[in-house]
């Protein structure tokens, strides 16, 4: 069993690090506000630091899930930022989505300190995460993806080194890509179907079991229909997931027009007031426009 600190104690990360200290392992969480840090320790036992340089001090592997860009890069080289309490020869692994910049920014401060950096986002939602089946796409070198792989396994369903550094982040980016299309054209179907006068659970019950299943229409059908929005990934988030695809793709000079498309559809989603309604909330957009 490994010392692990666990930085990030949101929906995703507070079960995450659970799993983590049920496996065995010897773990310190630190999170922005401390009461959530409080809680999962008389929760789940283990420690809590008050800054992630303590967390992560004799550690062998630091496992963050924080927000975005800005707070990663606080975590890791802020003020107190865990990479001055890693010991050399650590592993750094970074379950936020973030961008390949960042990563390739933070891989090479790693490298110069003497410790390994894998970014390895993550997708299955919150209840992947409470579930400990969670997909993780990593990028990094080899020897350290090999020795982070078995920690991480205690809240993954599949656990893959894609690439080098920053590999990980690209291949999130095409799952965030993958669902946008996903979700715009379930929400279309279910909208096409109401306003067809057709039961739209008897209509995926149908259309569920052949070409046209997937995730999405197994698991929120039910809830698009009833129109509740409260399930999971937020608007918010996947706003910021996709504007980094789309500045890769800009990079990258790939094309990515529904991906751009369907930005806009959230943005119109974040018009109603709905932020922090989660991604199927785009047939609320669609029935706004009745």
């Amino acid at each position: 069993m490994a010392k692990v600190a666990f930085l990030g104690l949101g929906v995703m990360g507070y079960p995450m690090a659970g799993h983590l200290q049920k496996a065995g392992h010897e773990v310190t969480v630190y999170n922005r506000t401390a009461a959530k840090a409080e809680a999962w320790v008389k929760e789940h036992g283990g420690a809590m630091a008050t800054t992630p340089a303590k967390a992560a001090e004799g550690c062998d592997f630091v496992m963050a899930c924080v927000g975005n860009d800005d707070d990663l890069r606080g975590v890791c080289v802020g003020e107190e930022g865990a990479f001055q309490g890693m010991k050399a020869g650590a592993v750094f692994v970074d379950h936020t989505t973030v961008s390949a910049k960042v990563t390739t920014e933070l891989y090479a401060d790693a490298q110069g300190r003497g410790i390994a950096f894998v970014d390895g986002p993550i997708s299955g939602g919150q209840a992947g995460a409470e579930n400990g089946v969670l997909s993780v796409m990593c990028g990094g070198d080899q020897a350290a993806y090999d020795a982070a792989e078995p920690i991480i396994d205690a809240y993954a369903r599949i656990c893959r080194r894609i690439g080098d550094s920053g590999a990980g982040q690209l291949t999130k980016m095409c799952n965030q890509i993958a669902i946008a299309g996903v979700v715009q054209g379930l929400s279309e179907a279910l909208h096409f179907a109401e306003k067809a006068g057709l039961d739209g659970r008897a209509v995926v019950e149908v259309i569920s079991q052949g070409a046209a299943g997937s995730w999405q229409m197994s698991n929120r059908y039910e809830t698009m229909l009833d129109d509740h929005f409260d399930h999971g990934f937020a608007v918010d988030w996947m706003r910021k997931d996709l504007g980094i695809c789309l500045d890769a793709a800009d990079e990258t000079q790939a094309s990515l027009p529904l991906t751009a498309l369907v930005d806009q559809f959230y943005k119109d989603v974040q018009k109603l007031g709905g932020g922090r309604w989660d991604t199927s909330s785009l047939l609320k957009r669609l029935r706004a426009l009745d």
